[in-house]
């Protein structure tokens, strides 16, 4: 059994997976990189495989089926959500397998960073983390870090379309296992240049607000993604 299985969704991101796999490069003799791609029409699929990942295809474009897929087809002992427009430190590896050693009943995220210099995304940061660390409300573009078997027990990841880190979270047993590591990972701020931050952070509020009413995923989704 590898030690540690990375699991990446993938949907057309030629531009940014080559960066999150060359920060990951480092694992290859102690762990797996696994893409799970849901239908990319440009060179994804051609990127995962020059850099040595394995790669699995889903039928359908929803992420906690393809995280859960992942999740099934690994064989690693701790299993690490990545979201494909993720970068990592120089020195992630070496910090995460300290944390490794530890409780394995823990489950880990990163810090919060957004991947802009622009002093606006720093605000956005502190509030994240703050929502993280003491509400206990990381979500999935913070990274997952997670023992398999703590995982499965939980019954893993939704077949749902979004929210999918959010309704996992609900589920587990303990809260209190939940923890963030002084380690930083950047996420793109890409779908925070399409509109004012603001109003997206209200946008995104809305939405998971519907979502725990009890809106459908797939609407929900549909609206989120509409051009």
């Amino acid at each position: 059994m590898s030690k540690i299985s990375i699991i990446i969704p993938t949907i057309n991101e030629a531009n940014n997976l080559p960066l999150l796999l060359s920060d990951l490069a480092n694992i290859h003799q102690e762990g797996e990189i696994i893409i799970i791609d849901c239908g990319s029409e440009d060179r994804t699929v051609d990127i995962a495989h020059n850099y040595g990942a394995k790669v699995y295809k889903s039928k359908e474009r929803n992420r906690g089926l393809q995280l859960h897929m992942g999740a099934k087809k690994s064989k690693g002992e701790w299993l690490i959500f990545l979201h494909a427009d993720t970068r990592l430190t120089n020195d992630w590896f070496t910090k995460v397998k300290t944390v490794l050693k530890g409780n394995k009943n823990f489950i880990y995220h990163f810090k919060f960073k957004i991947n802009d210099k622009k002093i606006i995304y720093r605000f956005l940061e502190i509030l994240v983390n703050f929502r993280s660390q003491y509400f206990k409300q990381p979500y999935g573009d913070q990274g997952l870090i997670i023992n398999r078997l703590i995982y499965f027990k939980n019954n893993g990841f939704r077949k749902i379309p979004l929210m999918e880190d959010i309704d996992f979270l609900r589920r587990l047993n303990n809260k209190k296992d939940l923890k963030q590591l002084n380690l930083a990972i950047f996420t793109s701020s890409r779908k925070w240049e399409r509109t004012n931050i603001f109003l997206q952070a209200l946008k995104n509020w809305q939405f998971r607000r519907r979502w725990l009413k009890g809106e459908s995923t797939e609407f929900i989704y549909s609206e989120y993604y509409k051009k």
